[in-house]
């Protein structure tokens, strides 16, 4: 039996071959590399909001608790946008209620003209998400900061910006990795506000001990975040 030989033209196909397997490995490197980018992950994202809302003030000097305005982070998925109405409770003349605020603060502020606005016409102010996660993703707020979960774990230090900005990649692996080993990132909930708060001892010991009290074990099953 006669040995089959592949015709001479056939050679000229080998460089392209191997001119598209260097393609497909440089677009799969390349396509990794882009995923983990800040471009991708929006680390540094940093909006500019309709006013000039300092959380390094309001949060950081002052102390107001995040639970003041995001009012339904504890007991719902979603952390509420605080209303014009939790802003005219300091910075106007009369709460939302009707009365009188003796010691409104810059209630005359240029600055404020936008929640003025707000407040005349009944249109809600357009606040900019920073961290946005997509839609077939599903976040409840309430069932972490309930466990210990601080806001400091995936918004950062917010009581130290003038512009709140993304710090975390919010990404799949990001996300999996807490969970896997959540004990870092545990306090007692009673502090899950209090930013500046800082363990007394070993953090993993101190994340061990509330994760065996509270008997946690989060879920790595796809269903838990994709559902």
């Amino acid at each position: 039996m006669d040995r089959f030989l592949f015709p001479k033209w056939t050679n000229t196909i080998v460089p392209v071959l191997g001119a598209l397997g260097a393609i497909g490995v440089l677009y799969v490197v390349g396509m990794v590399a882009f995923g983990a980018s800040p471009e991708t992950t929006d680390v540094g994202y940093q909006p500019e909001q309709p006013l000039p809302f300092s959380h390094a003030l309001h949060a950081g000097k002052l102390k107001l608790d995040c639970r003041y305005c995001h009012n339904t982070v504890e007991v719902a998925g979603h952390a509420a946008v605080p209303p014009t109405a939790t802003c005219l409770n300091c910075h106007s003349g009369a709460d939302a209620n009707g009365v009188v605020n003796t010691v409104a603060i810059h209630s005359t502020s240029a600055k404020l003209a936008p929640i003025r606005e707000s407040q005349a016409t009944g249109k809600s102010m357009q606040w900019r998400r920073v961290h946005d996660l997509p839609d077939y993703v599903y976040f409840n707020h309430s069932a972490h900061v309930r466990r210990g979960v601080s806001c400091v774990s995936c918004h950062g230090r917010v009581d130290k910006m003038e512009k709140v900005t993304q710090v975390k990649p919010l990404s799949m692996g990001w996300c999996l990795e807490c969970h896997r080993h959540p004990e870092p990132n545990l306090r007692p909930p009673e502090l899950v506000t209090k930013l500046d708060w800082k363990p007394e001892g070993d953090p993993e010991e101190v994340g061990a001990k509330i994760r065996k009290e509270l008997n946690l074990n989060p879920s790595t099953n796809c269903s838990t975040c994709h559902r």
